[in-house]
């Protein structure tokens, strides 16, 4: 019996037709968004409790007081406000978008990595996973000082603004500036582990990472200065501090794998070779022990060998 197509068995290396490539990408894709979109479901119910997460700590730092005149007392403070009809709905979709994006994250970024899988190595395959299994964490963790920061950052920025003052603040906007810092903050954590990822696989050694460390704290502050949303020196310095930790965290890990390497090269000649190179033949031939030829072994019951 033939078997089908969808029930051959995959190519040891990732191969596959162009047609086989854009079924799993939109197989890969659906999961995703379907991810996305059950944890968005859910969150739609709840999204009032997910706002006042985030609006309680700005509002404490940095929000008018209620019952009492605040314009009195000389400080300005913030108040967030909704705008237009469909300014209620806009504001709960984007707070259940924000947070199916973010609950879903091992989701999609496994659907990621799985696509990508089949045309790596071994070894990279393992490198891969252990990156997707890190990549969460972290990200989460840069997703949680954003949260710890931000009200402080607001009330910074509340601070410029005159006295007797009411600073009104949309709401959607604030969420849109929530949403950035958590991305931003997010995605600069995983930079560190991509470098050990590039290290593990042969791009980049820890002594490469040694001699680039002047440019990239430069780099690392000047992207802290650009991505932050409010500017303020506080915002940037918490989000660069962490950034330069983690890499010369990464820059020790490397070295450690470089050592690694290095003796392992030292006992294996053929250690890092690719699998289409070939490796190093031993020249001296093997000395072979001289037995007696015994023709009867080779001869049938008749009494003829095969060639015969």
């Amino acid at each position: 019996m033939l078997k089908t197509a969808r029930t051959q068995e995959k190519d040891p290396e990732g191969r596959m037709p162009l047609g086989d490539h854009l079924r799993e990408l939109r197989n890969r894709l659906f999961k995703s968004v379907l991810a996305i979109m059950v944890v968005t479901i859910v969150a739609a119910f709840f999204y009032r409790h997910i706002l006042e997460i985030f609006q309680h700590p700005i509002l404490k730092a940095a929000g008018c007081p209620t019952g009492v005149d605040h314009l009195d007392k000389g400080k300005a403070c913030a108040q967030l406000t909704v705008t237009g009809l469909m300014g209620g709905f806009s504001v709960a979709l984007k707070v259940a978008l924000m947070t199916g994006l973010i609950v879903s994250s091992p989701v999609w970024l496994y659907q990621l990595w799985a696509f990508l899988a089949p045309g790596l190595h071994k070894n990279e395959k393992r490198y891969t996973l252990a990156f997707v299994g890190t990549g969460v964490p972290l990200f989460v963790g840069g997703a949680a000082l954003a949260y710890a920061i931000l009200p402080q950052s607001a009330k910074i920025m509340i601070g410029f603004v005159p006295d007797h003052t009411v600073n009104l603040v949309p709401l959607d906007q604030f969420i849109d500036l929530v949403l950035r810092l958590v991305v931003v903050f997010g995605l600069a954590f995983e930079l560190p582990l991509a470098l050990v990822l590039l290290n593990f696989t042969g791009v980049v050694t820890g002594r490469r990472m040694l001699g680039w460390w002047r440019g990239m704290v430069i780099g690392i502050v000047v992207f802290a200065a650009v991505a932050t949303p409010t500017g303020d020196p506080l915002t940037m310095c918490l989000l660069a501090a962490p950034i330069v930790f983690l890499y010369f965290l990464a820059m020790g890990v490397c070295f450690i794998n470089d050592g690694r390497r290095s003796r392992r090269r030292a006992a294996d000649p053929d250690f890092g070779l690719d699998p289409d190179e070939a490796s190093s033949l031993d020249h001296i031939p093997e000395q072979v022990s001289a037995q007696p030829f015994n023709s009867a072994e080779f001869r049938g019951d008749d009494g003829y060998d095969d060639a015969t």
